[in-house]
């Protein structure tokens, strides 16, 4: 008896650890390396037939959602929403299923994931989960910031 009670609190232990670091963590854009874990900057840039439309003037929201994602769509809201207020960005949604070659360069485990590169195509940053619109607006006045200084 006592050693499932003790799995069932560590079960419980372990769950509310998960939800709490998710919570931090969802939703909030983080800065991208300049090159890939294997050196290669390639790797973390996307091109106008790697999205199938041409880069933003500025820069590029990328959303990979799945087809039955319900967190996906309130992500897509607020980033159309967010993206309306700058002629030179661009918001590309893409279905992670039917572009799983872009899923596995950009280690994408979960969506909605989104990526914000700058003129040039290149991940400046990029958040898994709903982002706020706070740190939407943030990212892209950086990645604005980023294709101007390159």
């Amino acid at each position: 008896m006592w050693v499932g009670l003790v799995a069932l609190l560590s079960a419980v232990v372990v769950t509310v650890a998960v939800a709490g670091y998710r919570r931090r963590t969802d939703g909030r854009f983080r800065r991208v390396a300049p090159t890939s874990p294997a050196g290669r900057s390639d790797l973390l840039r996307l091109s106008e037939s790697d999205l199938g439309r041409p880069l933003g003037r500025d820069a590029t929201v990328v959303q990979f959602s799945s087809e039955f994602c319900a967190p996906c769509r309130a992500a897509e809201r607020i980033i159309t929403d967010a993206v309306a207020g700058h002629d030179g960005v661009r918001y590309v949604d893409l279905d992670s299923a039917h572009r799983m070659d872009l899923v596995r360069r950009l280690n994408i485990l979960r969506t909605p994931t989104v990526v914000i590169t700058d003129r040039t195509g290149r991940v400046v940053t990029r958040t898994v989960g709903v982002p706020t619109k706070q740190s939407l607006h943030q990212s892209v006045q950086a990645a604005l910031s980023a294709g101007v200084s390159r």
